[in-house]
C-alpha cells in the first residue's frame, strides 16, 4: 500500500506534531509500506526556515525510507490569527499542487489545522480515492479557548462548518483521545467512522539516563530540584501563570523552560524585568540534545490554561517524560488527569490555581518516599503507550480501509 501523509509539520521540526506523524510513517515503511508525506520546509516555532533547507517547491529528501516532498509556503511564526491562517492556507494550495506527483492508494491528513485536510479532501477526490482526516486537536475551538481571534466569531463560525464537514467527507476519522470523540459524536458525527489512536513515545528515544554532569554545571543546578518545562511557549500553556508561582516555591526548586513560541519573548522580559534568581530559559534544542536536558529534570511540568476545551487533550509530554522516568506535575483538567491518576505517575494541579500548584510542588519536593513511588510508576505509563504499537493500531484502520 502506497499511503500520502500530508502535515505541516515534520522533522527535523522537534515539536508533537511532527514526532508523532514521523515516527508513525517509519513504522509503516518497516511493516513493508510506501509512504510519502507532503510537508513545508521547517520553520516551527520561530518562523524561520532551517539551516541546510530552503522555502521554495519541489525539494525532495529520503527520511528513514519515508519520501518527504517539501513545498512553498508562507512562513509565519507561531504567533497571529491572521498570519497563522495564510500560512495554513498556502500549504494546503502547495500540497494539493504537489500531490499531482504522487500516486498512493490512500490519503491521510492531520490537524490541527485543518487546512491540511482541506487539501486532503481536494487531492482524494481528484485521484478518486479514500482520505483519513487524522484530528490531533479541536481546531478551530481551541483557538476559541485561548482567545487567539477575538473579534473573528463569523470567521470562526464559518471554519466550525467546514470541520464539520471534512469530518463527514472523510472515510474515518482519526481522534487522539476519547473525549474528541464524545464530542464529534455529540456534534453528530458517526461514531463508527471515528477511531481513537492515542499520543505515545517511542521509548528508545527517551531513556532513562542520569543527570548529565556537564549541564547541571553549565546552568548551575548542583543541589537544585529542577522542574522542567521542554516544549511550546504559547497562549495556551500558561507559563505566565507559573511565573506568578516561582517566587513562592522551596528555595532548592528551581525552574527551566526550554523552547520557543508565541510567548517565549514575553516570558523572557518578564523574567529579566522581575529577576527571578530561580528559573533558567532556553531556546529550542536540536532532538538529538532533548535526552540531555530532560536528564537534569527532576520533575516535568505539564500546564494548560483553564479551559474545558483542554478537558480533551493529551500532551504528549506526559508520555516522554514518563518514557525518561520524570514524574508529571501536571496543570490540565480531564482525560490528561485519568491519566495520570490511573498509573500514579505525577501530581495534578488545578490548572491556574496558585495554592494547588505549590502544595503539589511541595509534596514533590518534601516526600522523598511518595517521589519515588511516583518516578517507578512511570515506567508502566509508558509501556502502555508505546509508539510501535499505537503505530500498528493505526496502520490496521488504514488497511482495512484500503481492502
Amino acid at each position: 500500500m502506497h499511503l500520502l501523509f500530508l502535515t505541516d509539520n515534520f522533522p527535523p521540526e522537534v515539536n508533537a506534531p511532527a514526532t508523532r506523524t514521523y515516527e508513525h510513517c517509519r513504522e509503516w515503511v518497516k511493516a513493508g509500506h510506501e509512504v510519502t508525506v507532503i510537508t513545508g520546509a521547517p520553520n516551527f516555532p520561530q518562523g524561520k526556515v532551517y539551516e541546510g533547507y530552503q522555502n521554495r517547491r519541489g525539494q525532495e529528501e529520503i527520511m528513514d525510507g519515508i519520501r518527504v516532498l517539501r513545498v512553498w509556503t508562507y512562513i509565519a511564526a507561531n504567533s497571529g490569527f491572521s498570519k497563522r491562517v495564510a500560512d495554513y492556507v498556502s500549504y494546503a494550495i502547495s500540497a494539493t499542487i504537489a500531490a499531482r506527483r504522487v500516486r498512493p492508494d490512500l490519503v491521510v491528513a492531520t490537524s490541527p489545522q485543518f487546512f491540511s485536510a482541506v487539501a486532503g479532501y481536494w487531492v482524494a477526490r481528484r485521484k478518486r480515492l479514500p482520505w483519513v482526516m487524522e484530528v490531533r486537536d479541536l481546531w478551530p475551538e481551541s483557538i476559541r479557548a485561548v482567545g487567539a481571534a477575538k473579534g473573528q466569531e463569523k470567521l470562526l463560525d464559518r471554519l466550525e462548518q467546514l470541520e464539520l464537514f471534512l469530518y463527514r467527507s472523510a472515510a474515518k476519522v482519526v481522534v487522539v483521545t476519547h473525549a474528541f470523540k464524545r464530542n464529534l459524536t455529540e456534534r453528530g458525527i458517526d461514531p463508527a467512522k471515528i477511531e481513537v489512536v492515542t499520543n505515545g513515545v517511542h521509548t528508545a528515544n527517551f531513556p532513562r539516563l542520569p543527570k548529565d554532569a556537564a549541564l547541571v554545571e553549565q546552568l548551575g543546578l548542583r543541589d537544585k530540584f529542577v522542574v522542567g518545562y521542554l516544549g511550546t511557549h504559547g497562549m495556551a500553556h500558561k507559563l505566565d501563570f507559573i511565573l506568578d508561582c516561582v517566587s513562592a516555591a522551596p528555595k532548592e526548586v528551581h525552574f527551566l523552560f526550554v523552547g520557543g513560541g508565541a510567548r517565549k519573548a514575553a516570558l523572557e522580559q518578564r523574567v529579566a524585568r522581575e529577576g527571578f534568581s530561580n528559573v533558567t530559559m532556553l531556546p529550542s534544542v536540536a532532538k538529538a540534545e532533548i535526552g540531555r536536558y530532560i536528564s537534569v529534570t527532576d520533575v516535568a511540568l505539564v500546564p494548560l490554561k483553564k479551559s474545558d476545551t483542554f478537558k480533551t487533550v493529551i500532551p504528549s509530554k506526559i508520555f516522554e517524560n514518563a518514557a525518561a522516568g520524570k514524574p508529571i506535575l501536571l496543570g490540565v483538567e480531564g482525560e490528561s488527569q485519568a491519566i495520570i491518576q490511573k498509573y500514579g505517575a505525577g501530581l495534578c494541579f488545578e490548572p491556574e490555581n496558585r495554592e494547588s500548584f505549590l502544595h503539589q510542588l511541595r509534596r514533590l519536593v518534601e516526600e522523598p518516599a511518595l517521589y519515588a513511588e511516583l518516578k517507578n510508576n512511570c515506567a508502566q505509563l509508558a509501556q502502555d503507550y508505546d509508539r510501535a504499537k499505537l503505530a500498528g493500531n493505526l496502520l490496521t484502520i488504514l488497511e482495512e480501509i484500503h481492502d
